[in-house]
């Protein structure tokens, strides 16, 4: 809708067309820009959105993992208390015997790693 000083008269100079014409034309790019802003807070407000929905999960498993630790740390608490394995003196180095145990290397001898 045309405004009251953008409507053009018989008779009115080239130069006052222009100045409707650039009016007109600002006028228009005025209203895209403000659809672009619109567009861009309405998609950083649904950003914000899943964004504080991930935090709430995130949250939500760092508790739950949390008490899983705590569970876990009680478990082996408790079991280090009677755990005969701990309450005795390792065997010398001497004592250990170290039975050889082959290594199967079919992979090296496999045709892709033959040259």
């Amino acid at each position: 809708v045309p405004h009251k000083q953008d409507i053009i008269l018989p008779g009115e100079s080239s130069d006052d067309m222009r100045k409707v014409q650039r009016r007109e034309k600002n006028r228009i790019a005025a209203q895209k820009s403000r659809q672009r802003q619109t567009q861009k807070a309405d998609t950083l407000h649904l950003e914000s959105e899943d964004l504080e929905r991930q935090n709430a999960a995130l949250r939500r498993e760092i508790k739950q993992l949390t008490e899983e630790m705590k569970h876990f740390s009680t478990m082996l608490n408790s079991h280090e208390t009677h755990c005969s394995i701990l309450h005795t003196q390792p065997p010398a180095p001497s004592e250990v015997l170290y039975t050889p145990v082959p290594f199967p290397q079919a992979h090296i001898s496999s045709p892709i790693f033959q040259h």
